[in-house]
Order: C-alpha cells, then structure tokens, then sequence
C-alpha cells in the first residue's frame, strides 16, 4: 500500500466563509487556521499548501471571555529606542477588527515559509459584506 501524497497539481481548494459574530476569538482562530492548512481534508499533507481560502465576516462582533477587552494587549515596536507601543483588544477591535483576528490566526499557524504563504488565502472583513461572492463560498460550521 502506498501512501498518498498531495500535489500541487492534485489539490482541490475550496472557498469557506464563516461568520464570527458572537464566536470566541480563539476558538474561532483555532478552527480557521486549521481549514486554512487543509487538516480538515482527508488528504492532508503537511509539506503541500491543500487547505481551502477562507472568508470570515464580522471580524468586528467577535467575543471574547473575561476582562481581556481591558487587559489583553498588543505591542509593536519600530526598531528605535523607546518605540514599543501597545494597545488593548478594545482599542485594537474599535480601530481594526480584522486585525485582530489575523493575528490570532498567525498565532495557531507554524513559523514558516508555507504557513505564510497559507496565511495569504485568509480573508476578513469588519462588516457583512465581501466581494468574494463570484467564488461561492461554502458555510463552514463553527463550533462555538
């Protein structure tokens, strides 16, 4: 019996959408980053991008448990000294909801060359509406 190993040739990419309204943000980020590595499909293969585009909308009505929207905080810095600059998941859902999710998502993927490229079929929007519809996205179930 030999093993199957997906190709680039052979794979079938799918276009999911999810809607996070009301779905905790790393429940919903585990989930999305493992349809976007293709361990939901049988074929999985871990050296070969298989996993499927996905569409998330109302990046913005995301939840989150406890007191994290005053204390959970995320920094950046520039490189200069005394540049490091930090904001709370309030500010950060008030200014750019859909980065939030993002970085969540890159969160759960491997540190590397293919979950980047991986990283780049992930689509969010703050709001209903996307301009994916010509791709018929599929419903992806969410467990809450």
């Amino acid at each position: 019996m030999k093993t199957y190993v997906a190709t680039p040739s052979t794979r079938e990419r799918n276009w999911l959408v999810v809607d996070a309204s009301g779905k905790t943000l790393g429940r919903l980020a585990t989930q999305v980053a493992d349809a976007l590595r293709g361990k939901r499909k049988p074929e999985y293969t871990p050296h070969c991008d298989v996993g499927d585009f996905v569409v998330v909308v109302n990046a913005a009505k995301v939840a989150v448990t406890g007191n994290k929207r005053a204390e959970k905080r995320y920094y950046r810095h520039s490189g200069y000294p005394g540049a490091l600059r930090s904001r709370t998941l309030a500010q950060m859902l008030d200014r750019r909801p859909e980065e939030v999710l993002r970085l969540a998502v890159k969160g759960m993927m491997p540190r590397n060359r293919l979950a980047r490229q991986q990283l780049r079929k992930l689509k969010i929007y703050p709001g209903p509406e996307h301009p994916h519809a010509a791709q018929r996205p599929a419903p992806m179930e969410v467990d809450a």
